[in-house]
Formats: structure tokens, sequence, C-alpha cells
């Protein structure tokens, strides 16, 4: 094997093999069979593992949307039903968020392995002549390796998944809380469905139990105030979402 790396050196220019050793990690032009082929099949099992979490984060996002789907339906669909379901499905949907992003993280540390060994190695075999846009790639591949941490943190892969899919399932949880506590209908007084003519009275219609309709009002502003400051405070462009426009 010594000999066949050998050779190989021989053959490229003296220019190249001089920026070959002065740093190590470009080694792309002068491996052996044997270490491409561990290349490609490490890549195919990292893309398999990415994948395995992006499909989870489907599944997620999916059961999110079948969630709010049947209690709209059950919300909306009669007269007599509370708007507690969709407060219930707020706080549901905040859980499979949560879920969501910790799941995020798994699926962001085997994109990062991956990405880099796409933007330095395999971007390199279609165009040689540019340098790897990472010299110490092949360090912080195998520090990945030796130590797995996560390369994003829990508040900032909420925000992604909030700006990606849920903060439109929350507005439509939200759009429909609001036209239930503005009807009063919940009361059915007089069996047909009209708007409120004052705050009285949308407050009334928001109170759940023995809660005053004040602090359930307070409450969903605060959560939804909350969601929306995760979302501008943890909104970068790091990371992967620096290279072109297809991210997750």
């Amino acid at each position: 094997m010594a000999d066949t790396d050998e050779t190989m050196r021989n053959d490229l220019p003296n220019g190249f093999v001089e920026e070959i050793e002065k740093n190590s990690s470009l080694r792309f032009p002068v491996q052996t069979k044997d270490d491409i082929a561990t290349l490609a099949h490490y890549y195919r099992g990292e893309m398999a593992r990415m994948m395995s979490w992006r499909d989870r984060l489907d599944r997620t996002t999916n059961w999110a949307i079948g969630a709010v789907a049947a209690m709209l339906s059950i919300s909306l669909a009669t007269a007599s039903a509370h708007h507690v379901v969709l407060i219930f499905s707020m706080v549901m949907v905040f859980l499979l968020l949560q879920i969501e992003s910790r799941r995020y993280r798994f699926f962001h540390l085997f994109r990062t392995r991956v990405r880099l060994l796409e933007r330095n190695y395999y971007s390199q075999f279609f165009d040689p002549e540019k340098s790897p846009e990472t010299l110490d790639w092949s360090a912080q591949l195998s520090e990945t390796l030796r130590n797995p941490r996560f390369t994003i943190g829990r508040r900032q892969a909420m925000a992604r998944r909030l700006t990606r899919n849920y903060v439109w399932i929350f507005l439509i949880l939200l759009a429909a809380w609001l036209l239930k506590t503005t009807t009063a209908v919940l009361q059915a007084r007089t069996g047909e469905a009209e708007f409120i003519h004052s705050i009285d009275e949308f407050l009334h219609n928001t109170a759940i139990g023995y809660i005053p309709g004040a602090v359930v009002l307070a409450a969903v502003l605060f959560f939804y105030g909350w969601l929306f400051y995760i979302m501008i405070r943890h909104r970068t462009n790091e990371g992967e979402l620096t290279f072109g426009e297809v991210h997750v």
C-alpha cells in the first residue's frame, strides 16, 4: 500500500504534492482504492442515518397536522363545543414541537458530517482545481466521530422548526380560537351564531371554568409572544444556512 501511495504521488505535479504535504487534510487525489471505498461506504452510512432522522421529522409534523385537523373538526363542527379544545391543541402541538426539535438536533449532527464530505471531498472530485473550503475538514469530521456532540442548541432547533412548519400550525389554531371566542354561540342563548358586541362578552367567552377570561387571554398572548421571540432571537444564517438555498 505504501508503494502504491508513492507511485501515485510521483504521477502528480510537484506543486500539488508540496501543497498536500503542507496540509495533510488535502488527501483527495492520493488516496488508495481501499481508502476511497471506505469513504464511499462511510458516506452512504451517514446519509442513511441522516435520512432516517429526516423521516422522523416528517412523522412528527404529520402527527401535529393530523391532530390539529381532528381538533378543529371537533371544535368548529358544533356550536356547543368549547374553545378549551383549541387550547388543548396548542399545548399538544407544542409538545410535538419539543419532540421534533430534539430529533432535529440529531438530524443536524448527521447532516453536518455528510455536508463536510460533500463540500470538501466530493465537490473536489468534480472540480479538482478548487481547494476545499475548510482545510481541516477531515480533522473536524474525526472529532465529531470521537466526541459526538450536538451541533445546534435546543432553542435554535426549535426556532428552525417553528420557522419551517409549526408557525403556520400555531397561526391556524390562533385564528380558530379567535373565531370561537368572538362569537356568542358558546353561550347558546339563541341557538344562532353571532359575533360579540363588547370586551366583556369576549372575556366571558374566553373563560375556562373558574379561570377568568382575562387570565386565559393573557396566557395565550404570552405563549404566542414567546414563540415569536424564540423565532426572532435565534434566527441565524450559520452552518449549512450559509451554503445555497436548500435547507431543512
